[in-house]
């Protein structure tokens, strides 16, 4: 005959088991919603073709670039899936500003024009070099407009020359051998 006793103990059993599993369930979401969650940047990938940002950082070429990028907290935007056009200028090109003016734009309180600047470096399109043309517009995210020009055979991103380019799985990379700076807001 069936057991009604060893029944309700088997049920009462189940019940706590459930219950404390359900608030350990909780606990452990508490947990993992208090954590810090890394943007697009943070995608670990190794067999994909690589996006601007991981260009950059795997340039000798392009640390200050790439320093500059994570003081501006661009690493995230640059990541996404674009398309982008980055005009990216080489160590040399930072080099070439007065003296003191990378360190000054590094500094955090001088974040909004140092992400002004870097923004002056990015189109939202993928524009190869075959698609530039002399006298060309381009707006870039910062809202100002570069203009491009065709020289000898060569193009160029107001003054700056373009020396090189890579295709990145999010866009384009243009090195280039100057910075250009954004026109002066009025």
């Amino acid at each position: 005959m069936f057991n009604f006793k060893f029944m309700g103990i088997f049920l009462f059993a189940s019940i706590i088991l459930i219950s404390c599993n359900s608030k350990e369930s909780a606990d452990t979401n508490e947990v993992k919603a208090t954590k810090p969650q890394a943007g697009q940047s943070g995608v670990k990938d190794n067999n994909s073709q690589k996006n601007i940002v991981k260009i950059a950082i795997g340039s000798k070429d392009h640390t200050t670039l790439v320093a500059a990028i994570k003081a501006a907290e661009l690493v995230d935007a640059l990541s996404n899936a674009g398309p982008f056009t980055v005009f990216a200028p080489v160590n040399s090109a930072f080099d070439k500003l007065p003296k003191g003016t990378v360190d000054d734009l590094l500094k955090p309180e001088n974040k909004g024009k140092l992400t002004d600047i870097l923004q002056h470096h990015v189109a939202l399109a993928g524009y190869k070099e075959s698609m530039l043309r002399d006298g060309q517009i381009l707006g870039m995210v910062d809202g100002t407009n570069a203009t491009i020009t065709k020289k000898d055979g060569a193009t160029f991103i107001d003054k700056a020359k373009i020396i090189a380019t890579v295709v990145a799985s999010n866009g384009i990379v243009h090195v280039i051998d100057e910075v250009i700076l954004p026109p002066a807001k009025k």
